[in-house]
C-alpha cells in the first residue's frame, strides 16, 4: 500500500523478476561463447605457430575433432574464466536490479508529485539509494512545512486585514456620521456642534492609535529589524517610566511602586523599543486592572538574564484567556476594550520586541495578582 509508512524492502513484480532471470540467462550464454572463443584462441597461440589460413583451420579442427586431454595450464585458465564469469554475472544482475529499484523510487516520486504530500517513500535500502531516499523524504518534509507556513502566513494576512478593517470601520463610521450632521447643519446650537466635533476628534485619535500600533506591530514582526542597542541601566529606565505614570495612576486611585533588587542593572538593548514594552504593560495595568489599587514593578539579575515583573492587584484574567493574551487583536473583554480604546495589539507588540532582544514574556493571573514576567539577556545575540 502506498500510504503505508512502514519501512520495507523493494519487492519486484513478476514481470521484473522474469526480466531479471532472462537477463541472467542471456548473460550466461554470452559468457560461455566468449569463454569458448578465448580458450580456443589462447590454446592455439600457445601450441602452434602456423600461418593464418592453417591457423584458422586448426582452430576448426580442435573445436570439432580434437579429444586430447587438457594440458597443465588449461585447468587454471578454466578456473579463472569461471570465476570471472561469476563476477560479471553478479555485476550485471545487481546493476539491473538497482535500475529496477530506481524505477520504483521514480514511481514513488511521481505519486508524491501528483499531490500526495503526506506520502513518503517507504523503502529501506542501504548505500547510495538509501541515502537518496532519506534525502528525498527530508526534502518533501521541508517542502510540506514550507507550504504549511505559507498557508499560515496567507491566513494570518487575511485575518490581519479583516481585523484592521473592522477596527477602522467602527470609528470611521462615527466620524463620517458626525461630520455629515455638521455638513448638513443638523445641530441646534454651538454646544451641540462642539459636541459633534469633539466626538469626531476622539474617534480620529482612536484611529490614529490603531494605525500607529499596526505600523509598530508590522515593523517589529520582521526578523531583520535592526536594534539600536546601547548600554544602559534598566533600573533607571523603569524608574523614569514609573515617574511618568504616577499622575495617570493617581487619577485612577492607584499607586505605582518600583522595587529593584539591585542598585544598578546594566545591560545592552534598544531603549526606545523597550520603553514601548513597558508603556504597553503599564497602560494595560491602568486600563484593565479593575478594582485594583496598586501596580508593582520588580527587577533582578539572574545569571545572564534580567528579569522584570509588572503586576497589579486588579481582577484576575480568566485562565482560558492567558494563552491568547499575546495574540494580535485579542481582547479579554471586547466591550471593555472598546470603552478604553484598546487595539488588541499592545501585548503582541511587546512580545515581538522582547523576542527581538532574544528574550521571552509570559503572564500569570490569580485572585491576588496578575503579573507579566519578562526575561531579557544582558546582551542580545548578534
Amino acid at each position: 500500500m502506498r500510504d503505508d509508512e512502514k519501512k520495507n524492502s523493494i519487492k519486484l513484480t513478476s514481470k521484473e523478476t522474469s526480466e531479471l532471470i532472462i537477463e541472467g540467462i542471456i548473460t550466461i550464454i554470452l559468457l560461455i561463447l566468449l569463454n569458448l572463443a578465448l580458450y580456443i584462441l589462447i590454446d592455439q597461440i600457445v601450441n602452434t605457430s602456423l600461418p593464418i589460413d592453417e591457423f584458422m583451420w586448426h582452430i576448426q579442427y580442435n573445436i570439432f575433432y580434437d579429444s586430447s586431454p587438457p594440458m597443465f595450464w588449461q585447468k587454471p585458465l578454466i578456473f579463472i574464466m569461471v570465476f570471472a564469469d561469476i563476477i560479471i554475472l553478479y555485476w550485471r544482475l545487481i546493476r539491473r536490479f538497482k535500475q529496477m529499484q530506481q524505477q520504483h523510487i521514480i514511481s514513488e516520486l511521481h505519486y508524491i508529485s501528483n499531490g500526495h504530500y503526506n506520502h513518503r517513500i517507504p523503502f529501506e535500502l542501504k548505500g547510495d539509494l538509501g541515502r537518496l531516499i532519506t534525502s528525498i523524504n527530508a526534502l518533501v518534509d521541508s517542502t510540506v512545512d514550507a507550504l504549511e507556513e505559507e498557508r499560515r502566513i496567507e491566513q494570518s494576512k487575511d485575518e490581519l486585514i479583516t481585523n484592521v478593517s473592522h477596527d477602522i470601520r467602527t470609528p470611521l463610521t462615527s466620524i463620517i456620521g458626525y461630520l455629515g450632521l455638521i455638513e448638513e447643519g443638523k445641530y441646534q446650537n454651538e454646544d451641540e456642534l462642539l459636541k459633534y466635533t469633539h466626538t469626531a476628534y476622539l474617534k480620529s485619535k482612536q484611529m490614529k492609535v490603531l494605525v500607529d500600533d499596526l505600523f509598530e506591530y508590522t515593523k517589529v514582526r520582521q526578523s531583520n529589524v535592526p536594534l539600536n542597542a546601547i548600554t544602559f541601566d534598566m533600573n533607571q529606565l523603569i524608574e523614569q517610566l514609573t515617574v511618568d505614570y504616577e499622575l495617570e495612576a493617581s487619577k485612577k486611585d492607584k499607586l505605582i511602586n518600583f522595587i529593584p533588587q539591585e542598585d544598578s542593572l546594566m545591560m545592552i538593548g534598544d531603549t526606545e523599543k523597550l520603553v514601548r514594552v513597558f508603556d504597553n504593560l503599564l497602560s494595560n495595568a491602568l486600563k484593565y486592572g479593575v478594582n485594583g489599587s496598586q501596580i508593582i514593578i520588580t527587577s533582578d539579575k539572574i545569571g545572564n538574564e534580567v528579569v522584570i515583573v509588572v503586576k497589579n492587584d486588579g481582577d484576575p484574567i480568566p485562565q482560558e484567556a492567558l494563552d491568547h493574551l499575546f495574540d494580535r487583536f485579542y481582547r479579554v473583554e471586547e466591550s471593555r476594550s472598546q470603552q478604553t480604546g484598546g487595539t488588541g495589539l499592545g501585548l503582541a507588540i511587546a512580545q515581538s520586541i522582547v523576542s527581538l532582544h532574544g528574550g521571552y514574556i509570559y503572564a500569570k493571573s490569580n485572585k491576588n495578582w496578575t503579573s507579566f514576567t519578562i526575561h531579557l539577556p544582558l546582551a542580545p545575540a548578534q
